[in-house]
């Protein structure tokens, strides 16, 4: 019958392979069978209870291993996981488990999970730093990417602003894509962080990007990531995008209106099918990311003039928040330069300072092109400049002396200086804008619709214009 003795030659062959690995299995492992019998014991457990090899084999094992449970679990057929056994003067930490075939117990195999009660103690010990590793890790990853600044971090009280933190904490609490409107140096990047932490995605990522600060081609690769050999210079194993770090959390979009046509449209998928494609990938990742876009640009008439998709702008337009520039809410300034000044003070070390009530006067009557970014950068260039504690008008650098004092307080009231740098050419240019938007509200008898159709202007530039300027 050769097949039959090919067959048991196989056997042994097997049998022979199993014996070797349970001899070089690092555990001790014992194998009983239904009585308590001993049919299988591997070297390291024999060399922990210093017998001859093979001697254990067809004896009961409780005449070879002390404490043993190994004959009740077979008798009850209950696993005892990690249980205490004292051998040799040592308590190990075993295992005991059922063999079981065809519903019945035919025997059981045990096992040390740890050969010693310090080895389990040194693991404990290592999962316990790990897991503080882990927390510190998170906290740490939570400030990096985490939002930083809540609507009270808001300065101010005006009205406007008052408006705007109503309307943007209540945008906060649905799920909804939201658009910050606002010259620059308003504030939009702390209303995103404010909203962020106002959200039920407060304990997600907040990832930020600056749409104008990337060039195009880039773009793509910062906010949806890339897989390995994408391209030349590919980091190796890839790199997530934006949006994916994003997951769970929020996205925010700054700079919107700058973004290229080809990357609109992308973001547009993102935004509608919540799924993106790395660069170079095939597969499909699932994202569930709230985005928050911001802009000084006016994205109608972008629209119109067709530099952005009229599409994507009713997607990210289902709230929008204007946030007030400084000249429309002067009774603020007061506070920020508060607010500055005591901030500037900590960070540098250095006595509080404060400004004098004729140049606190001259704040409030200037228009503050720049917005707060002007403000708190002019207040930190006269931290360092004045000699005192109090902040004169003499301290003031010589050009924004001129720029505070040189212009018809009422044309400073009205807000005609259009930038930081202003010249006698810009003022000039002001001034005429301002006598034709005067002139087409005249012609309009009040109109907004009409007198922006005189000028050739969309609707929302009237109202900014008349905003700048000081109209009613």
């Amino acid at each position: 019958m050769p097949d039959a003795e090919a067959q048991i030659r196989a056997l042994e062959a097997e049998v022979a392979t199993l014996q070797e690995i349970i001899d070089n299995a690092y555990e001790c492992v014992v194998v009983v069978d239904r009585d308590g019998y001993i049919t299988r014991l591997n070297r390291p457990y024999e060399e922990l209870l210093q017998i001859p090899s093979g001697s254990a084999l067809g004896r009961h094992v409780t005449e070879v291993i002390e404490n043993t449970r190994m004959h009740i679990v077979v008798k009850t057929g209950v696993p005892e996981i990690g249980w205490a056994q004292r051998i040799n003067g040592q308590d190990r930490i075993v295992q005991r488990t059922p063999i079981v075939r065809n519903g019945s117990v035919v025997g059981a195999v045990g096992k040390f999970m740890f050969k010693d009660v310090e080895e389990l103690r040194a693991l404990s010990q290592r999962i316990g730093l790990l897991e503080s590793k882990v927390k510190f890790y998170e906290q740490e990853l939570k400030q990096i990417r985490g939002a930083k600044f809540t609507f009270d971090q808001i300065v101010g009280r005006s009205q406007p602003l008052t408006q705007a933190k109503q309307l943007a904490l209540k945008a906060a609490q649905n799920q909804a894509s939201i658009l910050l409107l606002g010259e620059s140096g308003t504030g939009k990047e702390l209303f995103a962080h404010a909203i962020h932490q106002s959200s039920g995605r407060a304990a997600g990522p907040f990832v930020k990007i600056n749409c104008a600060a990337i060039p195009g081609d880039l773009l793509e690769s910062e906010l949806f990531g890339y897989e390995e050999g994408a391209f030349t210079g590919a980091r190796k194993g890839g790199k997530p995008g934006k949006l994916e770090l994003a997951h769970r959390g929020t996205i925010f979009l700054d700079e919107i209106g700058d973004m290229p046509m080809a990357m609109q449209a992308k973001i547009l998928r993102a935004v509608q099918e919540r799924e993106i494609e790395r660069v170079g990938g095939v597969l499909t990742l699932q994202v569930d990311v709230r985005i928050i876009a911001a802009t000084n640009a006016d994205l109608e008439q972008r629209v119109a003039e067709g530099r952005f998709r009229e599409d994507l702008y009713y997607r990210l337009n289902v709230i929008a928040v204007r946030l007030p520039p400084l000249r429309e809410r002067s009774e603020d300034i007061p506070l920020l330069v508060e607010h500055g000044l005591a901030r500037l003070a900590e960070e540098q070390g250095m006595p509080l300072r404060h400004l004098s009530p004729v140049l606190l006067e001259e704040f409030r009557r200037y228009a503050w092109p720049g917005n707060v970014r002007e403000l708190l950068n002019l207040l930190e260039r006269l931290v360092y400049i004045a000699d005192g504690p109090e902040i004169l008008p003499s301290d003031l650098p010589p050009a924004m002396a001129h720029r505070l004092q040189g212009a018809p307080r009422e044309e400073r009231a009205a807000g005609t200086l259009p930038n930081p740098a202003a010249t006698d050419l810009d003022i000039s240019i002001a001034r005429a804008e301002r006598a034709a938007l005067q002139q087409a509200l005249t012609a309009a008898r009040g109109g907004k619709a009409e007198a922006a159709r005189i000028l050739g202007i969309h609707r929302s530039t009237l109202y900014d214009k008349l905003h700048k300027y000081g109209f009613s």
